[in-house]
């Protein structure tokens, strides 16, 4: 209870001002909050054959006058699926900026031209929609794929590398084109335009490759990041599983700028060859498998200002960038609208000044805006249906943020506190908090029994039979059972259970194997609940019923409550306990519940004499654990009392 009161954002995460942060409660943080694990994102990125194809140098030539010869040398990174999907978040579609724990940042246009060499600058990549691959793949490949390889406007990447991946020796120009538009085909559609879809790739992009100095003047990375964007966003909606895009982007843009999640290489980084990405070229030496989402998850809700590089391109070798790519540099500070086809998003470089080496005063709001689908019917070209965002990407140049040497980033803080989420994982779980606060209840009530009447005022003493009454009716609600008082106040529920208070079978003396699941399992937070559950039947019945029957009243000896435990996980999230239970033997539970019930009933008679065991009614407790075990039901609790009952008799 303590802890809960110490940080606030454990009774309240934020935002606290949800003017900014409109979506909250179709954002995937609401659903962690509340204990629905959705578990590590599957990552769709098809680059691992891309290092199949082989280019003849009058390919690699059109391929780097379309502007991919640096897209081109990036190699397959194993992705992160645990990291991503912990980024993800944290991203918020309202402002298309990850909020972290010290504010904001973001993947920005000049993030993709330092790590993927692609143009920022240029004509927007929009065109023509298709439904059908047959008329368009005929005229710029040649040949149109089977049924089987088509789907919609859309083409398998597998038809694309078994029949263009290896370009003929004495080959046409004509074919040379071909072969190498569809090696572009593959290259975008593994890559900065992968789908969800599995192996497709949309045909609308190639009549942007039909010449290839034209396809060489589109901004394909202000187009790869709108793509992104979409992407994170749509992932972001804890309805998802999945996410698409350039994912190599993403993990590549988070080793740079967080000091967490970076692999170990097998050599030192490479600091002198462009793209950026290359730095990260290598096979991972160190094991990662210990890092799930939980993992990142805590890493981000942690992250400290000292976690952060804002700027990490400044310690790259500034003359290995090429001139084409530094000369654009300055509107990786555009305040725009990105675009690629019918997927139109925000670029907001002033909201994270800190990335660009600047103060960071409160932004202005964003305004609202409804993200729509426009890919209609086939052969619709979408520039006449996104007049306003082609407006607005052709005003980049008007519109680079600048710096405020007079903002005071305290006053920033302050505000953003107000209006961002601040953690996205529960300090602890919801089967802890529960507990905890029963816990609670149950030693005011004590408490409140407890207190000396003699020589209290009417109203006080109304005012403790208040708080009494107050804290017996929430156990009733809570549990729906007897309320127990206990004398042993402090008891935790959530601790593990101790080597010397392991529960032993009496009939054999054995003590239970340490590779139990209900012992010293150095495992999750949930799973520890079920241990602290055998400490309270430890420590609250057997030693309570053993040692203090002869000293306490009638009315105060410990009443079995059958339900208790029952119902108390019934009120956390049915994805809590799944994922608490999934490493638990089912058996070991039985096991557990056994070796108290065996233990128990003979202690609970022999503590007391006959006289006693008349008038008091021991309940065998074969229902403690009953989500545990499933193995015991009513008729059972009758027979064991009734057992009981004609031997104290």
């Amino acid at each position: 209870m303590e802890e809960i009161g110490m940080d606030p954002s454990a009774a309240n995460p934020g935002p606290i001002d949800p003017s900014v942060l409109y979506d909250q409660d179709k954002h995937i943080s609401s659903a962690v909050w509340d204990g629905q694990e959705r578990g590590a994102l599957r990552c769709h990125e098809h680059t691992s054959k891309l290092g199949e194809w082989r280019l003849t140098p009058k390919q690699i030539e059109l391929v780097e006058k379309a502007g991919f010869g640096y897209l081109r040398k990036i190699p397959a990174i194993s992705l992160d699926n645990p990291l991503i999907s912990a980024l993800v978040e944290r991203w918020r579609r309202e402002t298309n900026t990850f909020h972290f724990t010290i504010g904001e940042m973001t993947v920005t246009l000049q993030d993709v031209a330092f790590l993927l060499g692609l143009a920022i600058d240029g004509k927007p990549v929009i065109g023509i929609t298709y439904t059908t691959c047959g008329t368009v793949c005929q005229k710029y490949l040649g040949s149109p794929p089977d049924s089987t390889y088509a789907s919609g406007g859309m083409v398998k990447l597998s038809w694309l590398k078994e029949f263009f991946s290896q370009c003929p020796e004495d080959a046409s120009i004509e074919e040379i084109e071909r072969h190498t538009r569809a090696y572009l085909l593959y290259l975008v559609g593994s890559t900065i335009f992968s789908t969800t879809t599995g192996n497709k790739v949309p045909v609308m992009y190639l009549p942007l490759f039909e010449n290839f100095d034209n396809a060489g003047s589109y901004a394909w990375g202000a187009a790869a990041l709108a793509f992104l964007y979409r992407a994170l966003g749509n992932a972001s909606v804890k309805s998802q599983s999945t996410i698409c895009g350039c994912l190599t982007l993403l993990q590549c843009w988070s080793y740079y700028h967080l000091n967490f999640g970076r692999p170990k290489l097998n050599r030192d980084p490479i600091h002198d060859h462009f793209p950026f990405v290359l730095r990260w070229k290598g096979k991972q030496s160190g094991p990662t498998t210990n890092r799930d989402v939980v993992f990142y998850r805590k890493a981000l809700d942690s992250l400290e200002p000292c976690d952060v590089e804002w700027i990490p391109y400044r310690y790259m070798d500034s003359t290995v960038i090429p001139e084409e790519i530094r000369s654009t540099l300055v509107l990786g500070r555009s305040k725009t609208m990105l675009i690629c086809f019918d997927k139109a998003e925000r670029h907001l470089p002033n909201r994270v000044l800190r990335q660009y080496g600047m103060l960071q005063p409160i932004p202005e709001d964003v305004a609202q805006w409804v993200r729509k689908s426009r890919g209609v019917d086939g052969g619709v070209d979408l520039s006449g249906k996104m007049e306003s965002e082609l407006n607005e990407w052709a005003d980049r140049a008007l519109h680079i943020v600048e710096g405020d040497d007079d903002a005071d980033e305290n006053e920033y803080m302050g505000w953003y506190l107000r209006i961002t989420r601040k953690v996205v994982a529960r300090p602890i779980s919801l089967s802890s908090e529960f507990q905890r606060t029963i816990g609670g209840v149950r030693e005011i009530s004590y408490l409140a029994d407890a207190f000396p009447s003699k020589g209290l005022q009417p109203e006080q003493f109304e005012s403790i039979s208040r708080i009494r009454s107050i804290a017996q009716e929430c156990l009733r609600d809570q549990v729906g059972g007897p309320i127990v008082v206990s004398p042993i106040v402090g008891t935790e529920l959530g601790k593990r259970t101790r080597g010397k208070e392991r529960v032993r079978r009496k009939d054999s003396g054995k003590r239970k194997r340490s590779n139990d699941p209900m012992e010293g399992h150095g495992a999750s937070e949930d799973e520890s609940q079920y241990c602290g559950v055998v400490v309270e039947v430890d420590q609250l019945h057997l030693h309570h019923a053993d040692d203090e029957v002869d000293h306490q009243p009638l009315s105060t000896v410990v009443e079995v409550e059958t339900l208790r435990l029952c119902e108390a996980p019934s009120k956390v999230d049915d994805m809590q306990l799944h994922d608490a239970t999934d490493g638990i033997d089912a058996s070991q539970f039985c096991d557990a519940s056994n070796e108290v019930d065996d233990s128990k009933t003979p202690h609970a008679i022999s503590g007391s004499d006959l006289q006693t065991a008349k008038t008091e009614e021991v309940i065998p407790q074969s229902s403690e654990l009953p989500d545990a075990t499933n193995d015991t039901n009513d008729s059972e609790i009758h027979n064991a009392t009734n057992k009981l009952n004609d031997s104290q008799v």
